[in-house]
């Protein structure tokens, strides 16, 4: 394999024993490239060593025109001393192509710090696809110094910080590039600690990005987004990282209509955690009580409510075990103003009002900033006022949240909370007045942001 690498004018694979037993293990799974290199030096399928899917040059590696010398079907004969084993270029943009994807990242970053607007787009997803797919073929194929990973990882966190109060297309070209970079280190051999530190950067940054990806409506690309950091958080064995890509993962099913998938990935992200104190054993419960209020509100059994509040409970218990630093960070920790709007959410969907009230009403006071979750607060107090008769309050509540959103933050979640919100006013009260404009105002342009904060 190093022999064809060499020849074909490619970096030195990091193959080795190691790793090789890796795969003849179960341990790892190569990737593309190198399964393609394996089946090539073994004259195999990829089921013939164990994996799934044609190989990705495109042609049977056991087929005439495999290897060069001999008969082959339509050439004459060739010296014995002029076989070689033939391989065929890569043209996988999954393969190459790495820097024009950031570069289509950068162009629109620099639109978006312009002040354009631009929309997610063919070209946006598939740089953000393939950059995906390039980390997915270097985790198991992988010098960098502590210190720059010191600066990445810091990076990273605050890109965590910057989550609630940044446009998400410019975050996700922001955190993209980041990613890009690491996966680039990621391809030369790292010495085992800095690999592991490496792999739990990449794990944070692809659910990062698999986060954005459920606020800009691309349930899709989310779901590869948190399986490529399932991938990378396993390279590590932390189980808090483990347990919050997989919290963060039922975000995508519960957004999405299916509590049921969410209800079980929570569970699953719950029981990995385990005893240890951490984001996910908080989250975890969180998300399970929001897909059991989803089932109750959809004709679930009637323990369902007693199920969720139970699991909230548990939700409290966990979050009092964080270290404070964990509840201070929005996106790779889980913040008390997260639970009580997450615990709101939950009861106002079991049609509890006067106790969503209460909590609903404290979690808008602990939000500084945060401009997404204080619009989806308010749209739980006016599906509050709704489930208590009052359409007409519901529908001012509505009405001022999506006009406090800004260009850049009326993303997909945003949009789709007020569509329901409108669609339940209209079958509860009928044609209220202002319903007509509540509609008119989701389907026209956003705001600027100077113009939403006057």
């Amino acid at each position: 394999m190093r022999a064809l690498f060499e020849r074909d004018g490619k970096p030195v694979p990091g193959i080795g024993e190691t790793l090789l037993s890796a795969y003849e293990s179960g341990l790892k799974r190569p990737g593309p490239e190198y399964l393609h290199y394996l089946c090539s030096v073994y004259r195999v399928e990829p089921v013939a060593l164990g994996y799934d899917g044609p190989c990705i040059c495109g042609h049977g590696h056991r087929m005439p025109g495999v290897v060069r010398g001999g008969l082959q079907e339509g050439q004459a004969d060739s010296p014995p001393d002029s076989r070689e084993l033939w391989i065929k270029p890569l043209s996988d943009p999954s393969v190459d192509g790495g820097e024009e994807d950031e570069n289509v990242l950068r162009r629109t970053l620099l639109q978006l710090i312009a002040g354009s607007t631009v929309p997610m787009n063919e070209s946006v997803l598939g740089a953000a696809d393939n950059i995906r797919r390039r980390m997915d073929d270097t985790l198991v194929s992988t010098t960098v110094s502590p210190a720059m990973l010191d600066h990445w990882e810091e990076a990273a966190a605050s890109f965590g910080r910057q989550y609630m109060n940044t446009p998400p297309m410019r975050q996700l070209c922001d955190v993209l590039l980041e990613f890009s970079t690491v996966r680039q280190a990621m391809e030369r051999h790292q010495p085992m600690d800095l690999q592991e530190r490496l792999c739990a950067l990449a794990a944070r940054l692809s659910g990062l990005a698999g986060i954005i990806m459920i606020d800009l409506g691309d349930q899709r690309l989310a779901r590869s987004f948190f399986r490529t950091s399932r991938t990378a958080a396993d390279e590590t064995g932390d189980r808090a990282l483990r347990a919050w890509v997989t919290a963060r993962e039922a975000l995508v099913p519960l957004f999405y209509g299916d509590p049921r998938e969410a209800l079980n990935l929570a569970k699953k992200s719950r029981d990995m955690a385990g005893q240890t104190p951490c984001a996910a054993k908080a989250m975890a419960p969180v998300v399970e009580a929001r897909a059991l209020s989803m089932l109750a509100n959809s004709g679930g059994k009637k323990d369902v409510v007693d199920q969720a509040k139970r699991a909230l409970s548990r939700a409290r218990a966990a979050f009092a075990q964080m270290t404070p630093a964990q509840q201070e960070d929005t996106v790779f920790g889980y913040t008390e103003r997260q639970l009580y709007f997450h615990q709101g959410d939950a009861l106002t969907r079991l049609g509890q009002t006067i106790e969503a009230d209460l909590i609903l009403e404290q979690a808008l006071e602990k939000y500084d900033g945060d401009l997404l979750d204080q619009t989806l607060i308010r749209f739980d107090q006016a599906q509050c006022r709704l489930l208590e008769g009052d359409g007409e309050e519901a529908l001012r509540l509505g009405v001022d949240a999506v006009r406090r959103v800004g260009e850049g933050f009326r993303t997909d979640i945003v949009l789709r909370r007020a569509t329901d919100l409108a669609k339940a006013i209209q079958a509860k009260c009928g044609d209220l007045p202002g319903l007509q404009t509540f509609n008119d105002i989701l389907l026209s342009p956003a705001p600027s942001a100077a113009e939403a904060d006057a």
